[in-house]
């Protein structure tokens, strides 16, 4: 599936659907009685009483560059949570037959350091864990590395930084960026933009072209729910106080503003305008 955003044709690169006990786990605040309230949310975004989340992956070219945003769980990794354990996907040939072959790729884009968003930062090689996108330079932002710099790891996260992270540290590809209120350019038309409280330097991805916006969510919103009811966090927010006012923030602005939303766990059609409804939102699909 893929969008136009001015000049910039956006491709979803798919990994896996999320298990459906994933909604109660990650959203405790999205019960069934929340979720069967809004129709709209059926039956792309939710099923009955129970939403449904996604993995994947958004690739474009601007300015002559071959661009991915986030990078999944991948392939064969030691995961605690036993849906993301040992995957065996097709994400690679997914992302080749889009265009991005892995050592075409020049810039990865990771909205934080989370398992599920930088998994196929590496794959498995001769029994290493090796740069998947060895050409790439892999960008997140300071406040991110350095908070986890300093965090008091469990033995998973640990050993996600250990296959995912640390690989593409020691390789010399992972830039960190400063990233102010205004945002940081990385490419013309490509812009980190500060959306703490999931994590403290998380961020999500602005595009820009011939008049057009789009923005990619990361987890700033992990479930149109949430437009519904921002009130609703998740259960692995760093700081669940600062991730609503981000999130009840980034609403405002988008909805004015007409942007493309495409929402990084948002099962198909994935995309779309945020509109008001009442006093909370909801995502339209794109024409």
């Amino acid at each position: 599936m893929s969008w136009t955003v001015g000049e910039i044709a956006v491709h979803r690169i798919d990994e896996i659907e999320f298990p459906a006990a994933t909604g109660p786990w990650l959203l405790p605040g999205a019960t069934a009685e929340v979720v069967s309230g809004e129709d709209w949310l059926r039956p792309d975004f939710a099923d009955g009483g129970s939403i449904r989340l996604h993995s994947h992956s958004f690739a474009f070219e601007k300015d002559g560059m071959k661009i991915l945003v986030d990078t999944g769980i991948g392939n064969g990794k030691t995961r605690a949570n036993p849906a993301w354990h040992g995957l065996d996907t097709g994400y690679l040939d997914a992302l080749a037959a889009a265009g991005f072959a892995p050592d075409e790729v020049d810039l990865v884009l990771l909205t934080h350091l989370h398992a599920d968003h930088v998994g196929w930062n590496t794959r498995e090689q001769d029994g290493e864990w090796v740069p998947t996108f060895p050409s790439a330079r892999h960008v997140t932002a300071r406040a991110e590395r350095e908070f986890w710099a300093g965090y008091a790891m469990d033995e998973p996260r640990r050993q996600m930084f250990e296959d995912s992270v640390l690989p593409v540290e020691r390789a010399g590809l992972l830039d960190l960026v400063d990233v102010p209120a205004a945002g940081a350019e990385i490419v013309s038309g490509v812009r980190l933009l500060p959306t703490p409280g999931h994590t403290p330097g998380h961020v999500s991805i602005e595009l820009r072209s011939a008049g057009e916006t789009a923005l990619i969510t990361g987890d700033a919103v992990h479930h149109p729910v949430q437009f519904a009811h921002p009130e609703i966090g998740a259960s692995v927010d760093i700081d669940p106080a600062e991730s609503e006012k981000t999130r009840r923030r980034l609403l405002a602005e988008l909805a004015d503003s007409r942007a493309l939303v495409l929402g990084t766990h948002f099962t198909p059609p994935t995309g779309g305008h945020l509109v008001r409804h009442g006093s909370s939102y909801r995502l339209v699909e794109k024409p």
